[in-house]
């Protein structure tokens, strides 16, 4: 295992503990997938059979394997009970590498902040170990608790990267890290700039 992925198993902040995913979250996985009211804004990550969880589970693990980062397990300090999921996932936008931003929880652990403090974390780490890479959110317009939680975590609107997603038209979201130290003739690498078409 590097380094980085050494650094990865294990997050923390103030109330929480995110860590990489085993097979014993396949449950939790699960039921916060097969919520209706948790992926309300994006009913293709939607489950109905255990056999899928079960599936996704495999994904996830092999993110991990492949890249030593991936979505981690959030929860409370010192206890066993999954809040949540939330990482990062290799992808393309406009045909560029990008590291899109996830965040699911549970409805019961809604409304407390705890996404946003998860995000925030998995993004400084991000920021911190793969600098290189622009860190999206892909957020559906209606979704306003998650433009809340991608704000929380230092991304801002990015209009100009706005796309179709699987599940209709999404709002990008972009990692303030990746627009620093730019100037008029330089921007987020593969990127368009904002008076560029995407």
């Amino acid at each position: 295992m590097s380094d980085r992925s050494q650094a990865a198993v294990e997050l923390q902040t103030a109330r929480l503990s995110l860590r990489r995913p085993t097979a014993a979250d396949v449950d939790a996985i699960f039921a916060v997938h097969r919520d209706p009211e948790t992926c309300v804004h994006n009913p293709s990550d939607a489950l109905t059979r255990f056999e899928e969880a079960q599936a996704l589970y495999r994904r996830w693990d092999d993110q991990w394997q492949q890249h030593g980062y991936g979505y981690w397990v959030v929860r409370h300090h010192g206890s066993a009970q999954q809040l949540g999921f939330c990482g990062i996932k290799p992808m393309e936008l406009h045909r560029a590498p990008v590291l899109n931003l996830f965040y699911r929880f549970a409805t019961s652990a809604w409304g407390q902040g705890f996404a946003g403090e998860a995000a925030t974390a998995v993004a400084t780490w991000t920021c911190r170990h793969l600098p290189d890479l622009p860190l999206i959110a892909r957020v559906r317009p209606a979704n306003l608790a998650s433009q809340r939680v991608a704000i929380r975590a230092g991304l801002s609107r990015a209009q100009h990267l706005d796309t179709e997603g699987y599940d209709g038209f999404d709002w990008i979201y972009l990692a303030h890290h990746a627009n620093k130290a730019t100037t008029p003739r330089e921007h987020t690498p593969g990127l368009p700039e904002p008076n560029e078409a995407p």
